[in-house]
């Protein structure tokens, strides 16, 4: 692990609070400081501010829409299966049915339809419903036989999706394609824009004062899901979703969502971004990785207080099969890994297992393990009928989806952003296609690209440490991809430390200047084995963050410890 510091401060600079947390500000490239802290409603955003481009986009598909519903005729929205479709399929969704369309929402199969639009689905889409016109969402941007097969069939299309483009673009009808976002959060602006055009037809009252309400609160809270699991950096816009987002959670009368918070236990608690990538979203991907991800749909827009507990219920049976199934599949990985690495002596710079075991499901969530445990890309493939699906996830100084496309040769198709891709592949091409990927990322992927690096963005002793300036850290908030928790570096004393926890698996450390009397406070969750070695007076090196911590009536500053050291760097 390399570790490289931002900033230093000494114990004798004078330095005031508000500089602090400049330097925090600079340390993450911030163009614009006032806009940065004071996020844009998005409510305030238009479509059009993503792109000039999209008032003729916009005007298209309001006119496909107004004969669309003169007519009475079907819209579908096809969503993909994981928590972004979902959460931006039932924006959209809603939307369009309060607006009194005739519409249904479309889950492929992730097994036998695969993601996004598929000539399969589209034929499952034309024999349940028969629609006039087919609306994506999170897909669409790189399915140029699809759309044009829709269209042989009579079916116009439109898309909106944020994945990288392919070298050939859709003749859709019209298409809502913006990177920075997630595809809930394009579905969010594009479902604002046609409830702002189609308001002033909405007879009852009721029904327009419950979309509007949407907008405000409820349809922010499912885009700020799709936008952190999604992992979309939290910058501009998607920061204004996020923001916006987690203030909503406690405000929604969403029985679904309440329940689900419910189920994970944390239904009156403040809502993080770490709480929706690691504890909501997960829940709502479950379904779609082991079976349909429909009923994820369902429970998102459901009314009905019971049939949202036993829907929440499912998907936390299912859930807890899927967390059971990645920790026996990554313990296999793992030693597949390192069984390759004892017969060649050397580690190779991506990794590339596959297995017929492995549930297609979940072999994404195998690639990002095998990335966090060896900080090496990794592609994970299982087999599916008579082709093989693969998943990969990357380190941040390599684009996969980019690489991948340097060995299309090989692949029937592949998509996806820069740390995150999957492709389809025939069994006959597998060999040639893992040599060639082998050679091609020992050529691209550098030595010092497979160090991982920590970035510190403060090297501080603990008593310029103060309550005023942490508090002043919540402004930064939402943390995420693209504005990371700052990550604090101080050289010090260990003055007390104990384990906490019901089974002691949690270690509470007290730190302080090694010639100064103030102590900070450190906890680290579910790492008792990993510090067990700390002991009282031992000096150390630590990287942890900071917050507040709100008890009793009581304010104080308290940390996470990241990881330590006892030497070097």
């Amino acid at each position: 692990m390399r570790i490289k510091f931002n900033y230093e401060i000494k114990k004798e600079d004078k330095i005031s609070n508000y500089q602090i947390i400049d330097i925090l500000l600079k340390n993450r490239k911030i163009q614009n400081i006032d806009e940065f802290l004071k996020p844009k409603n998005p409510l305030d955003i238009s479509l059009l501010d993503f792109s000039a481009s999209f008032k003729n986009e916009l005007a298209k598909t309001l006119r496909i829409l107004t004969k669309i519903k003169e007519k009475n005729q079907m819209v579908v929205v096809y969503t993909d299966y994981d928590a972004d479709g979902i959460t931006g399929g039932a924006i959209l969704w809603e939307t369009l049915y309060f607006l009194g369309f005739k519409v249904m929402p479309y889950v492929p199969n992730r097994k036998t339809e695969g993601y996004g639009f598929s000539l399969t689905g589209i034929n499952n889409v034309i024999e349940k419903f028969n629609p006039s016109l087919i609306i994506s969402v999170d897909h669409g941007i790189t399915k140029v036989r699809e759309v044009e097969y829709a269209k042989e069939k009579g079916i116009k299309v439109i898309i909106t999706d944020h994945h990288l483009k392919g070298e050939k673009i859709p003749k859709a009808e019209a298409i809502f394609h913006i990177p920075i976002l997630s595809g809930a959060a394009v579905a969010y602006f594009f479902s604002k824009e046609i409830f702002k055009s189609f308001q002033e037809k909405i007879n009852n009252k009721q029904t327009f004062s419950k979309l509007e309400n949407n907008f405000l609160n409820d349809y922010l809270v499912l885009a700020s899901i799709g936008t952190v699991a999604d992992l979309v950096p939290l910058i501009g816009p998607s920061r204004s979703i996020v923001k916006y987002g987690l203030e909503n959670f406690l405000k929604t009368h969403r029985v679904g969502l309440k329940q689900i918070l419910k189920e994970a236990g944390i239904e009156r608690k403040k809502i993080t971004p770490y709480d929706i990538g690691f504890i909501i979203a997960p829940r709502i991907n479950s379904v779609g990785r082991l079976k349909d991800a429909t009923d994820a749909l369902r429970l998102l827009c459901t009314k009905k207080e019971e049939r949202a507990k036993n829907l929440a219920s499912y998907l936390e049976t299912k859930n807890k099969l899927r967390q059971d199934l990645v920790k026996k599949a990554v313990k296999k990985a793992k030693e597949m890994v390192e069984n390759d690495f004892n017969l060649l002596k050397k580690m190779p710079k991506i990794i590339i297992l596959k297995s017929e075991r492995w549930e297609e499901g979940i072999i994404g969530l195998i690639a990002a393990k095998m990335v966090e445990i060896f900080f090496r890309p990794t592609i994970i493939l299982t087999k599916n009928g008579s082709f093989y699906k693969a998943s990969a996830r990357s380190i941040p100084n390599f684009d996969i989806t980019t690489f991948l496309r340097k060995l299309k040769n090989f692949l029937v198709d592949v998509g996806g952003h820069n740390q995150a891709a999957g492709f389809t592949i025939e069994e006959k091409n597998i060999l040639n296609f893992k040599k060639e990927a082998l050679k091609l990322a020992d050529q691209l992927i550098k030595d010092n690209d497979l160090e991982n690096e920590v970035l510190v963005d403060l090297k501080i002793p603990i008593q310029k440490i103060n309550l005023k300036w942490v508090k002043l850290l919540e402004n930064l908030y939402p943390f995420g991809i693209g504005n990371p928790e700052p990550l604090f570096f101080s050289e010090v004393k260990i003055y007390n430390l104990r384990f906490v926890g019901k089974e002691n698996q949690h270690l509470k450390i007290f730190i302080q200047d090694k010639n100064h009397p103030s102590t900070l406070e450190l906890i680290a969750f579910n790492q008792a084995d990993i510090f067990k070695n700390l002991y009282r007076n031992q000096i150390i090196k630590v990287i942890y963050t900071l917050s507040i911590d709100y008890w009793g009536g009581q304010e104080k500053v308290k940390g996470k410890l990241i990881t330590w050291v006892t030497d070097g760097i």
